[in-house]
């Protein structure tokens, strides 16, 4: 029988040789090939075109059907009111009234007034100054008698930015506008030209308040991660 143990071993050479010679040509494609990361940023301050406000009309006694009766008379003052000052029907939504019998807290004894009694009324609106300008102003429903929570749980309005998909093309191209400035910088400081671009992320874009005093006016941020290659 014919032995193949000499040319088993030559095979086995042979291919130690052949990955020898693979890693080399690989370290010198790593070394040859030079690039640079940079990250571009943009910024843009914009105004909130969509607002949410809440607000919760309370009252409290013994007798559930004078309060429930009040709380409903309160809740059409603050509709009228927002309608006579250029709200719409469809911006305005009035919830059912909740009540809450306190002689069924069986931990809580001190109660004087049984029922608590409380309709919200939100408001939806892309008419944000007009609404910013109703909050400054109910005080003059409280002047007629509605009594307003407005340390209501939950009760805080809302600003919100949603035309995002309309600023992000602007926005994405001043960050890559960025990125590639400093890639160049860096080249240059290198002695090196910049190249054709290797990879790019785009990032997430952030909304947030500029500050907690300016709630309706909105800080849009996106990085974008760029990797270019350098040449001689």
């Amino acid at each position: 029988m014919k032995n193949y143990k000499f040319e088993a071993f030559l095979v086995m050479i042979g291919l130690i040789v052949m990955g020898f010679c693979v890693m080399l040509g690989l370290g010198k494609v790593n070394h040859d090939v030079r690039t640079v990361n940079v990250r571009g940023l943009a910024e843009m301050d914009v105004e909130a075109n969509k607002v949410t406000w809440p607000i919760a009309v309370k009252e409290a006694g013994n007798d559930l059907t004078a309060v429930y009766s009040q709380v409903s008379k309160s809740a059409d003052a603050v509709v009228k009111f927002l309608k006579d000052n250029g709200l719409d029907e469809g911006e305005i939504s009035v919830t059912a009234p909740n009540v809450v019998d306190r002689a069924t807290n069986y931990y809580d004894n001190s109660w004087k007034q049984r029922y608590n009694v409380t309709s919200n009324i939100v408001v939806t609106s892309n008419k944000v100054k007009l609404v910013m300008e109703l909050i400054s102003r109910q005080g003059e429903l409280i002047g007629k008698g509605v009594a307003i929570n407005s340390s209501e749980y939950g009760n805080y309005t809302i600003y919100e930015y949603t035309e995002l998909n309309n600023i992000k093309p602007q926005m994405i191209e001043e960050a890559t506008k960025n990125a590639r400035a400093a890639a160049e910088k860096f080249a240059k400081d290198s002695d090196s030209k910049l190249g054709k671009i290797k990879t790019a992320n785009q990032g997430l874009f952030t909304i947030e308040n500029v500050d907690e005093y300016t709630p309706n006016v909105k800080h849009v941020r996106v990085v974008t991660n760029v990797t270019y290659f350098l040449e001689d």
